[in-house]
């Protein structure tokens, strides 16, 4: 077992290693109706730790309709998040909420977990204020508008997550266009 270090020094010798500098502050927000569906499977722990390696995130919500299953509702606490139960319409909370996030100083990256193309006007807000922006978007269905107006776009499909990358595209219509 390991030793535990005990005393104030060594906690604040401690904590100082810990002290992130230049890392992104992430508002993390999840439209839960939209995308923890079965046919999905998509894991939360693993947009969260692939966040982590990026930056901090800061805020971690998952918004959730009225019929949400308590299971569901406590594995998303486990997982580090917190739940919003919303009796109306899920997706005008999460507008809502994340036009808080493009006006806190706080936060310098939004990051949506989404395939409704009802937020695209949020995703412009916060890139017309200066915000770093990311959609994890769920195939199939994934909106066209929300992967084009994002900085960076993950696509989550088939228990896999891949990157989409603009430019690669670019290249790959190009190439096409030269070999015919």
């Amino acid at each position: 077992m390991q030793n535990v270090k005990t005393g104030f020094n060594s906690i604040v010798k401690y904590l100082s290693t810990k002290k992130e500098t230049d890392r992104r502050r992430i508002g993390l927000l999840v439209d839960g109706p939209n995308v923890l569906r079965k046919e999905f499977n998509v894991n939360l722990e693993e947009i969260r730790d692939v966040l982590k390696e990026y930056g901090n995130v800061k805020i971690g919500r998952v918004f959730l309709n009225q019929y949400a299953s308590d299971k569901l509702v406590e594995a998303i606490e486990n997982n580090g998040f917190e739940p919003i139960i919303c009796s109306s319409d899920v997706d005008v909370r999460l507008a809502v909420e994340g036009m808080e996030l493009v006006y806190n100083p706080t936060i310098d990256t939004i990051a949506l977990v989404t395939r409704d193309a009802d937020f695209k006007p949020l995703l412009s807000k916060a890139n017309e204020h200066g915000k770093e922006t990311i959609i994890f978007g769920v195939e199939p269905g994934f909106s066209t508008a929300l992967r084009n107006s994002s900085d960076y776009v993950v696509i989550l499909e088939n228990n896999r997550m891949n990157y989409h990358d603009e430019e690669e595209n670019e290249r790959i219509k190009q190439k096409r266009s030269t070999s015919i």
